[in-house]
């Protein structure tokens, strides 16, 4: 299927790794061009040299720290040509109320939270001139269904799940497209940790985190490159009518129980 992806230009921001890297490689063999953000420098230089020499495409690497909303203008400013945003940056810990301190919610809600909504706020604004673009903002499956051992992330998700739903709902008069992508449990190395805080809240013993997959479909957690196509979908013109909701890809694990 051919998505129309092809000469757009694209920033993914948390591309160094996990979900992020896998949507910029997903991005680049349809032919965009990409804009990389994330805050660790040198992955962001391999995985632009990788795209680069398998597919030939323009891949800028962007160190960024995307905590203030300054800091999102100034991305904004230098991505100023940016047709499709997809925010990506951003992970919260696992944990009941009592283990997330003050400064770990205000923390880790600046590097997801606010940094996606200073971004839709900055791209939205130069995209309603042109009258073109598509955001995707990638959240988590915990916002459906929340659970008191990921008190932090789920509350941020319901939030972000939320703020996609209400500036979608009428992006499309402005000629753009909001959407959100809820992953469930994606086989990344944050997973493991969050699995090992869920192990440790459930058995008294971290170690045994891999008891835990077995009632996930198919006993697995989703491959980021399951993740990527869906959210490469979602921001094509395949999509064109799609804005205002959240996907949810967890192979249907949300209607069974919660694994968190």
């Amino acid at each position: 299927m051919n998505l129309g992806l092809s000469g757009k230009r694209a920033l993914v921001t948390g591309a160094s790794r996990g979900i992020g890297a896998a949507v910029a490689r997903q991005l680049a063999a349809e032919g965009c061009s990409l804009y990389l953000a994330a805050r660790s420098e040198a992955a962001l230089q391999a995985l632009s040299r990788e795209l680069r020499e398998r597919f030939g495409c323009d891949a800028a690497p962007i160190t960024a720290d995307l905590a203030t909303a300054t800091q999102a203008e100034a991305l904004a400013t230098r991505c100023a040509d940016a047709e499709i945003v997809i925010n990506n940056a951003g992970a919260i810990p696992g944990g009941r109320l009592d283990d997330i301190d003050d400064a770990t919610w205000r923390e880790t809600w600046n590097v997801k939270v606010y940094a996606y909504i200073n971004l839709c706020r900055a791209f939205f604004a130069r995209m309603r001139t042109r009258r073109h673009g598509v955001i995707v903002n990638v959240i988590g499956a915990s916002g459906q269904r929340p659970k008191a051992n990921y008190i932090c992330g789920a509350t941020a998700n319901a939030a972000l799940m939320a703020f996609t739903q209400a500036l979608g709902g009428d992006s499309l008069e402005h000629g753009i497209r909001v959407v959100g992508v809820n992953p469930g449990p994606v086989a990344t190395e944050r997973l493991v940790d969050l699995m090992k805080t869920s192990a440790k809240d459930r058995f008294g013993d971290s170690g045994r985190w891999k008891e835990l997959l077995a009632p996930l479909p198919q006993g697995r957690a989703a491959t980021v490159e399951e993740i990527a196509a869906t959210i490469a979908f979602v921001a094509s013109d395949i999509s064109s009518y799609t804005s205002g909701t959240v996907v949810t890809v967890d192979g249907g694990y949300c209607n069974r129980g919660s694994l968190m």
